[in-house]
């Protein structure tokens, strides 16, 4: 057994039955197990977080059927590279291509593989953390099957764990005593590839003689010296962009600059920064400055055009202000009762004066009378409930105590006089 192969490799599995999680996939009776079984796997895409099985069914997929398999990512192969693997894999019979990150794949690089996959030359399996109704172009999609993995659960993690202990070559050597596992866990980020590779390095700097007890302790004084300050596919990616959201909300543009930049430094998406930043203008900011949405979308569809390392700056420019605007959660807490109240009552009927009545049998059940139009009355604006009997006059919207909302209250009051506490 070689010692520099990561543990995490040496314990990849290339037997479904081997597999640890998954089991809605590849558990007996699953789907994807039973075309595995069948010898027909369609093309597809296999969705998911970091470290969950993506790359190990598609090698377990490869093992199975005995097919030529070929592998590429995302980050380091382009167009040349897999025409040269669709052009390989003409002279061969049912091979495979798997893909890593599909998601970092341009519409032009996806659009090279659209052919092969369609005629059957390549069976091709995609991996991606995002997710692919917006990350895969819709051509190439239409011609896979998406299979959406599921996080790892805390049983899971510790099941792997005891199976490298005891199974691994290089540790069966060692006298390894996992007494507590919790901060391997939680370090780990529910990623079964950083979570083996950690307990490798608790071991490498454990005592080398007697019983090592792996401890929470341990792992932390470990994590603490080894482990790198940022791992986009790991705990600190979540720990990261929850310190620069909490930042922007906070109205602190430093910290949110400076989480920004060991984001940009750890080499990020810039996507995934843009697209949360799009989530908070409306969720954070919201009616209270209306422009913030229109700068994050733009920052979004800017970035999507500039790549590294000139998006730092126009992601830079949308944080500061972002985290420099007036604040409202007021639309996210309004769709956020929404929905409960949605969930309370079901679904209660449309009252009948604003249901639509397009035919005579419809208007006969009056459907749509005493229906008022707006425009109708003075300032555009007639008194008529518009929500079901069983929930009227309940209050979702409360506009946020900020200047451009307290303009929305004041139109509101003096429309619905006092109705829904405006």
């Amino acid at each position: 057994m070689n010692p520099a192969i990561p543990l995490a490799e040496r314990m990849r599995p290339s037997r479904l039955d081997e597999l640890v999680g998954q089991e809605h996939l590849t558990g007996k009776g699953s789907i994807l197990r039973t075309a595995i079984e069948a010898g027909t796997i369609p093309s597809m895409i296999l969705w998911g977080a970091p470290g969950i099985g993506k790359t190990t069914i598609a090698n377990i997929i490869a093992h199975t059927l005995n097919v030529p398999y070929f592998q590429l990512s995302a980050i380091s192969s382009g167009v040349k590279e897999v025409r040269e693997v669709i052009e390989t894999a003409r002279q061969t019979a049912r091979s495979i291509l798997f893909i890593d990150e599909i998601h970092r794949f341009n519409k032009g690089q996806q659009d090279a593989l659209l052919g092969a996959v369609e005629k059957g030359v390549i069976t091709l399996i995609g991996a991606t953390t995002e997710n692919p109704s917006f990350e895969v172009n819709s051509a190439l999609l239409s011609r896979c099957q998406v299979y959406v993995l599921r996080p790892l659960g805390k049983e899971s993690l510790i099941k792997l764990l005891h199976q490298a202990v005891e199974q691994d070559e290089l540790l069966k050597q060692r006298q390894i005593e996992l007494k507590e596992t919790e901060a391997l866990i939680n370090i780990s980020g529910g990623d079964a590839r950083k979570l083996l590779n950690l307990l490798e390095l608790v071991v490498q700097s454990g005592k080398k003689t007697g019983i090592l007890s792996i401890t929470d302790a341990l792992v932390m004084d470990v994590a603490q010296k080894r482990v790198a300050l940022y791992d986009k596919q790991g705990e600190q990616h979540y720990d990261i962009i929850s310190a620069f959201i909490k930042s922007m909300r906070g109205s602190d543009p430093n910290g949110a600059v400076y989480w920004l930049a060991r984001m940009v430094e750890g080499g990020e998406d810039v996507k995934f920064i843009a697209r949360r930043m799009l989530i908070f203008a409306s969720e954070d900011i919201g009616n209270a400055n209306p422009n913030a949405l229109l700068l994050a979308n733009a920052t979004f569809d800017a970035v999507n055009k500039i790549g590294y390392p000139e998006s730092r700056i126009i992601l830079s420019q949308c944080a500061t202000y972002l985290a420099s605007s007036v604040k409202s959660n007021a639309s996210y807490m309004a769709i956020g009762d929404a929905l409960a109240t949605v969930k309370q009552h079901g679904d209660l009927p449309v009252p009948l004066h604003i249901r639509n009545a397009p035919t005579k049998l419809m208007k006969d059940m009056d459907y749509g009378k005493n229906y008022q139009y707006s425009h109708l009355g003075e300032g555009n604006f007639i008194d008529q409930e518009y929500l079901p009997e069983k929930i009227a006059g309940t209050a979702f919207y409360q506009p946020g105590n900020n200047a451009r909302e307290q303009e929305l209250r004041k139109f509101l009051k003096e429309r619905w006089k006092g109705k829904y506490g405006y």
